[in-house]
């Protein structure tokens, strides 16, 4: 059996490590352009040889081991606790050839912990055109290191990169910089009190608030040791700062060279107008426009065939297997509950396709400095555009990338207003909502009625978000001041393979993880749907039978089966919860229908559609599509169609307010450490949509 060896990967946000961890291992990674999108560590195998795999660490994105943030703590816990199952046995540290000067102060950092450590050199595909040469061997010796030049773009450099790591027990452990001058007494009265204990682990468990084995900032202080102050503290870290940077500008004058008549003029270009206070604002409005025209119009096709292929195999089922109980739940239960998820699979697709491609351009960097200049004014931190954007994806890593939030406050404030965001989830119930009520024409023979709606939902989600924030800045009198800080990548043509990962793993994660969901509750519904208590359901076909000859009425065979299936869904254990809370939801123009697919749809709100699809599916024989049968259901109330424009908006609007799921609430309570926030959280969303959509129904109606 082969040996198995720990590697870390670190480096600083934008130098290409995930791509580096996707080549290294073949794990389909996000690769994503701005600081925040890594929070937590991610894992994978690369076999380095016959006898030996490499279990490696894709570690969140920092600056330097001078933590600020909960995800940057998260690296420099592990790499001071020797005990931690993932403690590594070599370190590679990923930069970029062209802002080599700043990762280099973390190397030098991660040197002194005396770890073995590889300097991996990412984007040397990019040293021609930019004019760069580098000494690789001169810069090995000054830096006290191996290196290794790659190109995740081009996939070079990778087979050293593999062999350093293989034998890694060759590489020097010495320091590059000896943190001790910056103050030699203090240093060696440090050393003298715990003469067995790395010095530089000592000063990093000093200066932050870290573990190191039984050792605590309070207890190392209190040893005998004369405690410094924190503004000392601060003013050592900066000196310490200061000679790492002295000793990298020293290092890269002798080593690199770099032609300064290479200029940046397309970049300059493109930022002075991409983050102009005007044109960039309506730039990106024109880029979120296009792209919701193109979801409609580009999946309109794929999406009737998967509506009419599962209609078509539900009737098929029922055709060709025996007439029972198991059959009926497949044709009835699950194949249109997971018929109601998989319909969405190319509007979904195209969404995570766009967004990837904004990312991987370098673009979505710039929205989120755009967005800063909004997200002060209503006492968000700059770094809150990060999960709010992420939360168009999904609000459970969006409440989790809040982390890298250094205050508390403005943190809770974003984990709580991100559920505001216009998720996945939420695209299903939109998307056939839209088609039910808003007409399919064009504005000017051009922009989509329905994209246009799509996209308002959307930005009605956001605005709601920074409101909400300024509501909670005030109630929770802020006061603490932090600086957003986010680097401006180049710009470059997409890589294929991260876009294709990324759209292939969302759309994958979004299907499986939904269709468990689904699975689960579409076989419960059924059964409530398909079961009753009492003779009302139990003898419903005599009952409606004897009701039709008293009335007189000429039904055919067809009409009286459609009768009779109604009347038992009526009286079923589903019919009788749904007709119990039918008063709540009659005033928002909903019937008892609908207000069962929205409670079921707590788990997950594509819940929703699959909800419907079994319930509108039981007892029917005729092949019709969820949303002919949704098309032609009838207000109990008002008669007339159930879904107009009023219903419609009032059920958009319902679902643009409401707290997201389950998931989300339990994110929330591990992320704040207390259900007090969660709850706060339903119950205010709560009651929120519900009043907004009270409001909208009584008024369009």
């Amino acid at each position: 059996m082969g040996k198995q060896i720990n590697v870390a990967l670190v480096g600083n946000p934008n130098t290409g490590k995930t791509s580096v961890f996707n080549q290294l291992t073949g794990l389909n990674q996000k690769v994503g352009n701005y600081p925040g999108i890594t929070v937590e560590k991610k894992e994978g195998t690369a076999k380095l040889s016959r006898v030996l795999k490499a279990h490696i660490l894709d570690l969140p994105g920092t600056y330097s081991l001078n933590a600020t943030s909960l995800d940057e703590s998260v690296v420099i816990e592990l790499l001071l606790n020797k005990n931690d199952k993932d403690f590594p046995d070599v370190i590679v540290v990923v930069s970029d050839i062209e802002n080599l000067k700043r990762n280099l102060l973390l190397f030098t950092q991660i040197k002194d912990l005396g770890i073995p450590c590889i300097l991996a050199i990412n984007m040397a595909d990019r040293m021609e055109r930019k004019g760069i040469s580098l000494d690789v061997e001169a810069l090995e010796t000054k830096l006290q290191t191996k290196i290794a030049l790659l190109s995740a773009r081009k996939n070079t450099g990778f087979d050293r990169l593999r062999q350093l790591i293989e034998n890694y027990k060759s590489l020097p452990t010495q320091p590059c910089v000896n943190a001790s001058e910056i103050d030699p007494e203090y240093f060696k009265s440090l050393q003298k009190t715990y003469p067995n204990q790395d010095l530089y682990k000592l000063w990093l468990v000093i200066t932050q608030d870290v573990n190191f084995g039984n050792l605590n900032r309070n207890r190392i202080q209190g040893d005998g040791l004369e405690p410094k102050s924190n503004a000392e503290l601060k003013r050592l870290q900066h000196k310490e700062t200061i000679a790492r940077y002295k000793f990298i500008n020293e290092t890269l004058r002798e080593t690199l060279t770099k032609d300064i008549n290479q200029a940046k003029g397309l970049r300059a270009s493109l930022d002075r107008l991409l983050i102009h206070k005007f044109w960039g604002y309506v730039i990106f409005g024109a880029i979120l426009f296009l792209i919701f025209q193109a979801i409609y119009d580009w999946s309109s096709y794929p999406m009737d065939l998967i509506d009419a292929l599962f209609a078509s195999l539900s009737e098929l089922t029922k055709q060709n297997l025996p007439t029972g109980a198991f059959t009926n739940l497949i044709a009835e239960g699950i194949i249109p509950g997971i018929g109601g998820i998989v319909i969405f699979i190319p509007q979904i697709a195209f969404l995570f396709l766009f967004i990837s491609i904004l990312e991987e351009t370098g673009y979505m960097s710039r929205v989120v400095f755009l967005m800063d200049r909004i997200m002060r004014r209503f006492g968000l931190s700059g770094k809150s555009v990060v999960p709010l954007i992420s939360g168009t994806a999904c609000a459970i890593p969006a409440v989790m990338a809040a982390r890298n939030i250094e205050s508390w406050k403005e943190r809770l404030i974003t984990i709580l207003v991100v559920p505001f965001t216009t998720c996945s989830a939420r695209l299903p119930v939109y998307l056939i909502i839209i088609a039910l009520v808003i007409p399919d024409e064009r504005l000017f023979g051009l922009f989509n009625y329905q994209g246009i709606t799509l996209m308002l939902l959307y930005l009605l989600g956001f605005i709601t978000a920074i409101g909400s924030a300024w509501v909670a800045n005030k109630f929770l009198k802020m006061n603490s001041k932090t600086y957003f800080v986010v680097e401006m990548p180049d710009y470059k043509l997409p890589m294929f393979k991260n876009v294709a990962f990324t759209v292939i793993e969302k759309t994958k994660s979004f299907v499986f993880g939904a269709g468990k969901i689904i699975l689960a509750i579409s076989i419960v519904l059924w059964v409530l749907a398909s079961y009753g208590p009492g003779d009302d359901f139990n003898q419903a076909e005599e009952i409606v039978t004897t009701e039709v000859q008293q009335s007189g009425e000429q039904l055919t065979s067809q009409e009286l089966d459609t009768k009779i299936a109604s009347y038992k869904l009526k009286h079923s254990y589903i019919g009788i919860m749904g007709r119990a809370i039918e008063p709540a939801v009659t005033p928002l123009g909903y019937d008892w229908k609908i207000g069962i697919a929205i409670i079921s749809s707590f788990a997950a709100r594509e819940v929703f559609v699959g909800t419907l699809a079994t319930i509108y599916s039981v007892g029917s024989e005729e092949e019709e599509t969820i949303k002919n049968r949704m098309a032609q259901e009838v207000n109990p109330i008002l008669g007339g169609p159930l879904f107009t424009f009023a219903s419609g908006v009032s059920l958009l609007l319902f679902y643009a307010f409401a707290m997201q799921c389950m998931s989300t609430l339990a994110i929330v309570r591990r992320e704040t450490g207390t259900w007090k926030w969660a709850m706060i959280q339903l119950f205010g969303m709560t009651l929120l949509a519900y009043v907004v959509a009270l409001i909208a129904f009584q008024t369009l109606n």
